[in-house]
């Protein structure tokens, strides 16, 4: 009786399936990148937290990975103040804005903000947009905790270029490999 083949190619796979597979595989890059991207910053930048905001609706996202220095810091599942972040905000980081505070006692923003700040224990905040060709994918945020802090061009920068690194990866682009 002759021998039968079990071995199958990509291109015998059912179309469906195939799809499906590719979609996981893109989940998982896109995963594992991110979760280098915010660890490497977290340690390159000393601080207590780097989380991903991402936007799985127009302004409604949630905290989808973060790394901290202490697991007192977390807030993995966080959604936000919706009410602080509205049309105006998003216009700005779409615009690319940069948001630097070095200190949210002190800097002018709106009481929602101060007060959702605040019950994250967040004390200083860097905020960078994850921009992609169909928007605004996400923020790259890093909190400081413990103290106020003077974000360097060096910390902005590396913030950007972590954005800049998430927002051309094929995986989440969304472009099929």
């Amino acid at each position: 009786m002759p021998e039968r083949s079990t071995r199958h190619s990509w291109s015998d796979a059912d179309p469906g399936l195939r799809h499906t597979l590719i979609r996981l595989a893109q989940s998982l890059e896109r995963d594992a990148m991110v979760e280098q991207v915010t660890t490497d910053l977290q340690h390159q930048l000393q601080v207590d937290r780097v989380v991903l905001y991402y936007f799985y609706r127009q302004w409604e996202g949630q905290v989808t990975f973060e790394a901290l220095s202490d697991p007192r810091y977390s807030i993995f599942g966080s959604t936000g103040p919706d009410e602080c972040f509205n049309d105006e905000y998003a216009e700005l980081y779409l615009a690319g804005r940069v948001r630097a505070i070095a200190d949210i006692e002190a800097e002018p923003i709106a009481d929602c903000h101060r007060d959702f700040l605040c019950e994250l224990q967040v004390r200083a905040n860097l905020v960078v947009p994850v921009l992609i060709p169909t928007g605004l994918w996400g923020l790259l945020v890093a909190h400081h905790c413990q103290s106020v802090r003077l974000w360097s061009e060096a910390d902005i920068a590396s913030m950007q270029a972590g954005a800049e690194h998430l927002a051309t990866a094929p995986a989440i682009r969304g472009e099929m490999t």
